[in-house]
């Protein structure tokens, strides 16, 4: 099992050196990846129609992904660098594969490029792109990307997008994976049709269930865990209790990855009290689960 951690977007802080120490330490322990979420704007939810159902608000804290993990692959020298997710369809495509593109050769190929479509209409209203196709275009979007990552030039006519001989350089060395998240049936048969791998985000009980929903699709496009990776996320609110249990589900699953997240869900309280506390649980957490670690 590869054990990972959840970068505390909303409790870390700015201070670099902090952010910096965060990672290398994951690193020193053991960790085998940083997972990283993605919003662009954060919005206010009140008086709002549609409302917004997501947890985030304009009070929430995120670091630009793709600039972390520029900041990263300089600061660290092995661990995996996993977008958990990339909100894909509101960003511009070949922007996004130029950038995936970069941080991989930068880092010694360790990017795995998690997307998904998000909830905040009113972030793709503010980026500019239309969140009622966001689920169509990102199928789309995918098959673009690949292109750019391995064609030196390309022609490309879709519904949404086109390239007429043109290319990314310089190119990453391989295909970079990408996997998916979401919450729903649509995301699990999405990437069971045509993704690398999946990230479950929720607890750990609709998770393993999202797992079997997942399972169903697999099979019905003849997938094998050979070439389908599987990723859930890991509470650390759960307790020392559990955490190993937790662990353990997912290898007799047959995953490949668990990440801890530091940051409290809505319901858990408000989370640690200091930037510093997430790296000491860090230590914390690895003590008790790290023996499980590949």
């Amino acid at each position: 099992m590869k054990i990972g951690a959840v970068f505390p977007h909303l409790e870390i802080g700015e201070d670099p050196i902090v952010i910096r120490d965060w990672a290398q330490t994951a690193e020193g322990l053991g960790y085998s990846h940083l997972l990283v979420y993605d919003h662009v704007i954060g919005a206010v939810h009140e008086g709002r129609e549609p409302k917004l159902w997501g947890p985030y608000t304009e009070e929430s804290a995120f670091h630009e992904l793709f600039v972390l993990f520029g900041y990263f692959a300089a600061c660290t020298e092995r661990v995996g660098l996993a977008s958990g997710i990339l909100i894909l369809p509101q960003r511009q495509t070949v922007l996004v594969a130029k950038q995936a593109a970069e941080v991989d050769i930068l880092s010694g190929g360790r990017l795995r490029l998690g997307v998904g479509t998000g909830w905040n209409y009113v972030e793709y209203d503010s980026l500019n792109e239309d969140f009622s196709n966001r689920g169509k275009r990102q199928v789309e979007q995918i098959d673009l990307m690949r292109k750019l990552w391995t064609e030196p030039v390309v022609d490309y006519k879709g519904e949404w997008h086109e390239v007429e001989r043109a290319g990314l350089k310089p190119l990453p060395s391989r295909q970079i994976p990408i996997w998916f998240g979401g919450f729903v049936d649509v995301a699990f048969k999405r990437a069971a049709e045509i993704g690398d791998g999946f990230i479950f985000g929720s607890g750990q009980k609709e998770n393993l269930e999202g797992m079997k929903q997942l399972q169903v699709h697999l099979d019905k496009n003849g997938r094998t865990r050979n070439d389908f990776g599987v990723e859930a996320l890991l509470n650390y609110q759960s307790g020392p209790d559990q955490w190993v249990r937790e662990v353990q589900d997912w290898i007799d699953m047959g995953a490949e990855y668990v990440s801890m997240r530091g940051m409290a869900l809505r319901g858990q309280g408000k989370g640690l009290t200091s930037p510093r506390e997430h790296i000491k649980i860090l230590e914390t957490y690895w003590d008790v689960v790290g023996e499980l670690a590949d």
